[in-house]
């Protein structure tokens, strides 16, 4: 046991730098033009899918829970929801930032996720649109209405709530270590390994529904899984599409309308899941 603690706190501890810089950035932003962002974000119209693809991507699950909140306040599009959902990564960024040897997994994974948000919310708010029902579609209602996306904005300086992100990424990172060590030590790696990676070509449609749990968890165990080669990137990119962070929980939560918050977590969930599998095969067959 003391062995797979020494072994989990190294592990972890090597990402503590990492892990701030990256914070650092993402508070500094988000203090510094989060009104400007939000601003773009609802004056995208029937296009806000293509800044909701970019933005999305900006390591900060707030920026989902605002474009929920924008779409119950019919300020923002279906697809321009969608799209924001889709490429929302939560915790997956910094963490990936912190190894350097998965950078060029990190830029692959960043492209291919605007890729997906672009074309998802193209087709809802184009290809799509005569096929979807108006009480299922909601959303934009042609106008921008007062709406504070902020008003549970906690009044921290930009280092301090980089230190708090960094030091609870940390302790996650730091448990997870711990667990998969005493897993590995208990099971053994090659039974681990094969039962986690025994869904085969199908890990795509399991990581899917893991990335739908709307907590920072899920992204972080599914990015520590493809990091330790456990999982496929079809799997990690299917989980990591459907994974809108606190986004859902702030959808269910301001969105009254149960009929389109499930359609939505269909549509998240579908698309996640083809774009998963997608990848997947293209693995397979090159």
């Amino acid at each position: 046991m003391k062995e797979i603690l020494l072994d989990a706190l190294s592990d972890s501890v090597k990402m503590i730098p990492f892990l701030f810089a990256a914070y650092w950035l993402i508070e500094f932003v988000e203090h510094r033009h989060s009104r400007r962002i939000e601003t773009l974000l609802a004056g995208g119209g029937k296009f806000g899918f293509l800044p909701g693809a970019f933005l999305g991507c900006f390591p900060q699950c707030g920026f989902s829970a605002m474009a929920a909140n924008l779409y119950s306040s019919k300020v923002v599009t279906l697809g321009t929801l969608i799209s924001v959902f889709l490429a929302t990564s939560d915790e997956a960024v910094p963490i990936l930032i912190a190894s350097p040897q998965h950078w060029k997994s990190l830029i692959i994974l960043l492209a291919a996720k605007v890729l997906i948000a672009v074309a998802a919310g193209f087709c809802i708010d184009f290809v799509f649109l005569r096929m979807i029902p108006q009480n299922l579609r909601g959303g934009y209602s042609g106008r921008i209405e007062q709406v504070d996306c902020h008003k549970h904005r906690q009044h921290e300086g930009i280092l301090t709530a980089a230190l708090r992100h960094t030091l609870h990424i940390f302790v996650f990172i730091f448990i997870f270590n711990i667990i998969l060590g005493a897993l590995v030590g208990w099971i053994g790696q090659e039974r681990l390994v094969s039962f986690l990676s025994g869904w085969g070509i199908w890990q795509p449609l399991v990581a899917g529904l893991v990335g739908l749990i709307p907590n920072c968890t899920a992204s972080i165990l599914l990015t520590q899984l493809y990091m330790g080669g456990v999982i496929s990137f079809g799997a990690v990119l299917s989980g990591l599409c459907s994974g809108a962070g606190v986004g859902l929980a702030v959808l269910f939560r301001s969105n009254k309308n149960w009929r389109q918050n499930l359609f939505i977590l269909g549509l998240l969930y579908g698309f996640s899941a083809c774009a998963g599998m997608a990848a997947q095969l293209i693995s397979i067959f090159m």
